[in-house]
């Protein structure tokens, strides 16, 4: 079967000028941020062994990968469909000896098995933040804060956090609401099914799918039930959160939401902004696995760049001058050290117009194209 010149897989892309530039520009700015509050960055590999990459976050599955035989090992490798996982790796192997709380920041493309209607990228571009050996308040709020300075940085307006409780099922069968099948308690109440929940005979965690919404309603709420003591260390630390973020974000509040936090541990969140179609990140607690099978807590967060990139964010005007055949090499190189994009004429027939110059070189200086 042959296949139509510049065809690709489904799910993939080229990015074009200028959204390429963009993409790179963004990702810059928001590695930047995090970097700034302390976090160095790290690059693992596009692929690795499958069992190292699903193997070092606490009830990860093996879902989601693109697999390949590598013709050297002869052992099965995967893209990698986030790098969260890898950095847990990193932190528990070649840096398990460096102190903690051990910072540590990434970006870099992650390539997903399959699309979603929300998102029909197989390939995206992924950024975040981990933050490692810890996940007490302190560092959930640090995080939640820097998450938001990222998306700040990137020129994101109208930011939303919608703040998810992911164990929420466990800690309360564990106490006051016992149930015997956990996982279908949970499938139910993340798919917000109230018949499921009554043929389960999990009727007391109705009152759970009508307690979301903005995060003051939703507390008020779930204050009310009678949990006894179960949920209190997680809504006092939701209340820190509130007081932390102030008015730089909306929050809100789902204690049933589960999808996309199956590894997360006590606290998860979204990040949404105005004008953006779907979530635009994610983070919250999770658990890594060391080599030797104990376990680090830890926090951390992803942005994904793409959905900026197709909203126009991260473009910026260019100004290119156009330079005659002939020009003085010494004119580009000064013009290029104060910010201009020069275009140099390889022929006479060029046409600075159509080779998207915005200026042209009158002998002395940069002249606006349309003023000529």
């Amino acid at each position: 079967m042959t296949i139509a010149p510049g065809l690709l897989p489904e799910g993939l892309r080229d990015r074009l000028p200028p959204q390429a530039e963009a993409a790179s520009r963004l990702l810059h700015r928001v590695i930047v941020a995090i970097g700034r509050h302390g976090y160095a960055r790290v690059a693992p590999p596009l692929a690795e062994f499958e069992e190292g990459l699903i193997g070092r976050l606490k009830s990860a599955r093996a879902q989601d990968l693109l697999r390949v035989v590598d013709p050297v090992s002869q052992r099965s490798l995967a893209f990698r469909p986030d790098i969260t996982g890898q950095v847990g790796r990193i932190a528990t192997t070649r840096m398990g000896h460096h102190a903690r709380p051990l910072r540590l920041a990434y970006g870099g493309p992650v390539l997903k098995l399959r699309a979603t209607q929300l998102r029909p990228e197989r390939e995206l571009v992924q950024a975040g933040a981990e933050l490692i050996g810890n996940d007490n308040i302190a560092a959930v709020i640090e995080i939640v804060l820097l998450a938001i300075e990222a998306l700040e940085v990137a020129g994101v307006e109208g930011i939303s956090v919608d703040l998810t409780l992911p164990d929420l099922v466990e800690t309360l069968s564990a106490g006051p609401m016992p149930v015997t099948r956990i996982d279908a308690v949970r499938d139910m109440l993340d798919a917000k099914d109230a018949g499921g929940l009554a043929a389960l005979g999990a009727e007391a965690y109705l009152p759970f799918i009508s307690a979301a919404g903005p995060v003051g309603p939703a507390l008020e709420r779930l204050r009310a039930l009678d949990l006894g003591q179960a949920l209190d260390s997680r809504l006092e630390a939701i209340d820190a959160v509130v007081a932390a973020v102030g008015s730089r974000a909306a929050l809100t509040l789902d204690p049933t939401e589960r999808h996309g936090f199956e590894y997360q541990r006590w606290i998860g969140f979204s990040l949404f902004g105005r004008g953006l179609s779907g979530e635009i990140g994610r983070g919250g607690t999770y658990t890594i696995l060391r080599p030797d099978g104990s376990e680090e807590a830890a926090v951390g967060f992803s942005l994904y760049l793409d959905p900026l990139v197709d909203a126009g964010f991260g473009i910026e005007p260019r100004r290119t001058v156009f330079l005659p055949l002939g020009i003085d090499p010494a004119v580009g190189r000064a013009l290029r050290a104060e910010g201009w994009t020069t275009i140099a004429a390889l022929s006479d027939r060029d046409e600075p117009g159509a080779l998207g110059c915005t200026h042209g070189w009158d002998g002395t200086a940069p002249v606006p194209l349309q003023a000529r």
